[in-house]
């Protein structure tokens, strides 16, 4: 029995970190303006807390102790009632990078440019993964264009001990943030474009870490571009290089840091290119981009057009006259043994 594909594999994917990549900030920064809190101050704690925490004896997460903070302010009353809904909210609030959202449609619309993309479905699908948090990004203006969101999660109103054995919970809950659900820092994030990369993100049947060949991949690495900002994004920027993808930093165009930081990657072979963080239809970050997304469709083209002339035999056909002196040539031939 010929065995058969799980995935057409006619899809691109582009991967986006947030921070610093979509918007020129961070994204908690209207939750410190919702409550008064002073935001310098809370990730000058956040940096601190690794040390102070180290010297006690315990190691913590660098990218994620300010979830930890987070909460701690919660509790103590100085984010009183900051809930899943109230996060969707602030992120409405989100300001992002000069052409966004809209240039996630126009990388969609390359798909349908060309007669021979639109002949092989080819389609192109948008993904988030931040370290950041999941509901704000939720309520922000670019989610409607965004076919997946990975970020970290809170639990409002935990079960209690046992209650498994409770016939009713209380009805006196308070409905906060009060646990984290999902942690994604930067190394995590790689968990996530493997998801990507065999479906399981759409299908739940499918364990991330379950052997595939790359011909039953949802989407292969080498059909997927990850942009981001910085040296922070190493760990996926090396896995989507590796294994045939694009990687892409970017940077504020007011910071020159950020230029030095981007153009270090470059040199250290970590990233193909890198740009200003401007996805403006005339910028270079766009016509990179697009050119890309292009050249992935190009592939896709190709690839679709040998497995057709590879696994299709020719028909049978009628011999017509012009035929018939090969035809005879043939019969004539001496004929070889054939053992």
């Amino acid at each position: 029995m010929t065995k058969k594909n799980l995935h057409r594999q006619n899809v691109v994917a582009c991967v986006w970190d947030f921070d610093k990549t979509l918007i020129p900030g961070y994204m908690q920064t209207p939750i410190f303006k919702a409550y008064d809190i002073d935001e310098e101050a809370f990730w000058k704690e956040v940096n601190a807390l690794p040390e102070i925490y180290a010297q006690r004896g315990t190691r913590v997460s660098y990218d994620t102790i300010y979830l930890n903070h987070l909460l701690s302010f919660v509790k103590n009353g100085c984010l009183k009632g900051l809930t899943n809904e109230r996060l969707r909210e602030l992120g409405k609030e989100l300001v992002f990078y000069s052409g966004l959202p809209d240039f996630f449609e126009r990388l969609k619309g390359i798909t349908v440019s060309r007669p021979e993309y639109k002949k092989h479905n080819i389609t192109l699908e948008h993904y988030i993964i931040s370290t950041g948090l999941a509901e704000m990004i939720k309520g922000s203006s670019i989610a409607p264009y965004v076919d997946g969101i990975f970020g970290c999660e809170f639990i409002e109103a935990p079960l209690p001990p046992n209650y498994s054995r409770q016939d009713e919970l209380p009805l006196h809950m308070e409905f906060e943030i009060s646990q984290i659900g999902t942690i994604v820092d930067n190394t995590i994030k790689t968990r996530y474009i493997f998801e990507i990369n065999k479906g399981s993100n759409k299908n739940s049947t499918i364990d991330v870490n379950a052997s595939m060949s790359r011909v039953d991949r949802r989407i292969p690495i080498d059909r997927m571009i990850y942009t981001a900002d910085g040296p922070s994004d190493v760990p996926v920027f090396s896995v989507v290089k590796s294994n045939g993808g694009k990687a892409y930093a970017v940077f504020n165009p007011d910071s020159e840091a950020e230029f030095a930081q981007n153009d270090a990657l470059l040199h250290a072979g970590r990233i193909h290119a890198y740009g200003p963080a401007d996805y403006t239809e005339k910028s270079t970050t766009s016509k990179w981009l697009r050119m890309h997304v292009r050249q992935i469709c190009d592939n896709i083209v190709t690839e679709c057009e040998e497995a057709l002339h590879a696994n299709v035999s020719k028909a049978p056909r009628h011999l017509h006259e012009d035929d018939e002196p090969k035809a005879e040539a043939a019969r004539d031939a001496p004929q070889k043994e054939l053992f």
